[in-house]
């Protein structure tokens, strides 16, 4: 049977329909499809926020550890644990709580801003320190199909069997992560539980239950302990009790209940579309020639008889005018003999004169068989709009593009953990520049591309804009510090050209391509966002 205890610690062949048909299908298996594993860079990522929560009292005069457990941060500067982690601190004033951060040099001392013993939630401030936190997104729920799960945290019996000294738990150490899988929901005799199988111990306690993009689902608070070999079982505090309990103590944590999908079916639906869109324009461009060539068919017939009438009625006239002329050549010789006629025979004269030329200019400016190429080509430009302005813009998609425009966040298309998804208003010109003052590099490979690494962001952030279909996107690598410092040391080696310097687009590619290869194969979030055009207005974000 089991015993509850407190766990100080946690835890063409087919036709083009048919291929559509099937192309669509394997779309939908891939946004629909099942959470893959935890990606290990998705809870790095998230355990950047992780700490040890310790109680301090005084040994022989100097800072001891009377008890530890976990906590991750909410805010940059607000820490989630048990209750009953920080319970002898609320019963004793002589001890501290203090903050040892899973990175970086130096903790901080806290305070308990609200405690709920009934269910076993507290919410801790970083007192004034130069410490600051990455805070963990929270998920918007447990997923109904008992996926995995990760736990995070300090458990003691890690640090006893590394042989750790007890200065050794003031010093930043990287948090023990493990995995199992949810088994459950079910609510304990006083709140919500998560009921799941991946390992916490004693010192786990306050640590956050991930899911496999690193968002926290729970907070690991306790185990049943097995007897006889039975399989170890392991509660951690539901959402359904965090958040009206940092709601109510004035915390707006971050949320995200966008479906959970990794970088890799990403792309792979990416590649579907792609792959989808082509196909798409194969086959409008197969139906465009064919309705091309009968266009030209019927306005090559149609120039022909056009042509061929306007030459037969030149010919005409001209032959008429030139009997006009002889007749009245004829006249004008006939009368000149005659002293009563003589004044008609210069009329007539002049008559025969005008009509000569008249024949002359008609057979000269009657339509050549060559024209009839020339109109059937006028009427195919017509038909494609040649003449048209848009016509123009489409040859160079950066033309097309250019203008104030307003991005709205794809879903479908995104991976998010924490960052924001407002909209973002981009002003894009041909030359790369945004906003009318941000320039963009063009890479080896066409992309327009600019990366920030801010210190104020514990991030570093890859913008890229396609021009071609009006596509902004955000890839961000959530890093440690080390790779965070070796990154923002790569930008800060080289100075962006700005907007309007002589093939600055170029420049800054080549300028960035080194911190580029710095970064991990695969972001942790992607935000991608479709454009349209739209009057200037104020954006968020960087671009």
């Amino acid at each position: 049977m089991f015993a509850f205890n407190v766990a100080r610690a946690e835890n063409p062949a087919i036709s083009r329909a048919m291929t559509r048909l099937l192309r669509a299908l394997a779309l939908l298996l891939i946004a629909f499809a099942g959470p893959a594993a935890a990606d290990p860079g998705d809870v790095d990522a998230a355990a950047r926020g992780v700490v040890r929560v310790v109680v301090i009292g005084e040994g022989g005069g100097e800072p001891a550890p009377v008890s530890h457990g976990s906590g991750f941060a909410v805010s940059a500067t607000q820490i989630v644990t048990n209750a009953h982690v920080v319970s002898e601190a609320l019963l004793d004033d002589t001890l501290r709580i203090g903050i040892v951060p899973s990175e970086g040099a130096g903790g901080a001392f806290a305070r308990v801003v609200a405690v709920s013993p009934r269910n076993d939630l507290a919410l801790l401030e970083i007192a004034s320190s130069g410490l600051k936190l990455p805070p963990l997104a929270l998920a918007g729920g447990v997923s109904g199909n008992l996926g995995e799960v990760s736990a995070v945290g300090y458990p003691m019996n890690v640090d006893l069997a590394q042989g750790l000294s007890m200065a050794d738990i003031f010093r930043a150490q990287p948090p023990v992560k493990s995995r199992g899988f949810v088994s459950g929901e079910r609510p304990s005799r006083q709140f919500d539980t998560i009921l799941h199988t991946a390992p916490i111990a004693r010192g786990n306690s306050g640590g956050p239950l991930l899911d496999p993009c690193g968002r926290v689902i729970g907070v690991n608070s306790f185990s049943a302990d097995s007897m006889s070999g039975d399989a170890e079982f392991y509660f951690a505090v539901s959402l359904r009790e965090l958040l009206p309990f940092l709601r109510d103590n004035g915390v707006e944590p971050i949320t995200n209940a966008l479906p959970c999908r990794s970088i890799d079916d990403l792309n792979a639906a990416e590649r579907q579309r792609m792959e989808a869109q082509q196909a798409q324009a194969r086959e409008r461009l197969a139906s465009q020639t064919e309705a091309l060539r009968e266009l030209r068919e019927t306005a090559r017939l149609t120039a022909q008889m056009e042509v061929l009438a306007a030459r037969e009625n030149a010919m005409a006239m001209a032959l008429v005018a030139l009997l006009g002329a002889v007749g009245a050549g004829y006249a004008a010789a006939m009368w000149r003999g005659n002293v009563a006629r003589r004044k008609h025979a210069g009329i007539a004269a002049g008559l025969a004169g005008a009509a000569l030329i008249t024949a002359a200019l008609l057979w000269i400016t009657r339509p050549g068989l060559n024209e009839i190429e020339d109109r059937v080509e006028a009427a195919l430009a017509a038909a494609r709009g040649d003449d048209t302005p848009d016509a123009a813009a489409s040859a160079n998609p950066s033309l097309a593009a250019e203008g104030a425009l307003i991005c709205t966040l794809v879903p479908e298309r995104s991976r998010v953990m924490a960052a924001r998804t407002d909209d973002v208003a981009l002003e894009w010109s041909a030359d790369g520049c945004v906003n009318g003052r941000t320039q963009y590099g063009l890479g080896a490979g066409g992309d327009w591309a600019r990366v920030f690494a801010a210190q104020d962001d514990a991030a570093v952030a890859v913008n890229y804009y396609d021009p071609a279909t009006r596509t902004f996107r955000t890839d961000r690598y959530l890093l440690g510090q080390t790779a965070l410092a070796a990154a923002r040391e790569a930008r800060a080696a080289y100075t962006p050209p700005a907007c309007g310097v002589s093939d600055a687009a170029r420049t800054l590619g080549e300028q960035q391509s080194a911190l580029i290869a710095l970064l991990p194969d695969r972001p942790n979030e992607r935000l991608v966002y479709s454009c349209t055009a739209k009057a200037r207005a104020g954006g968020s974000g960087q671009q």
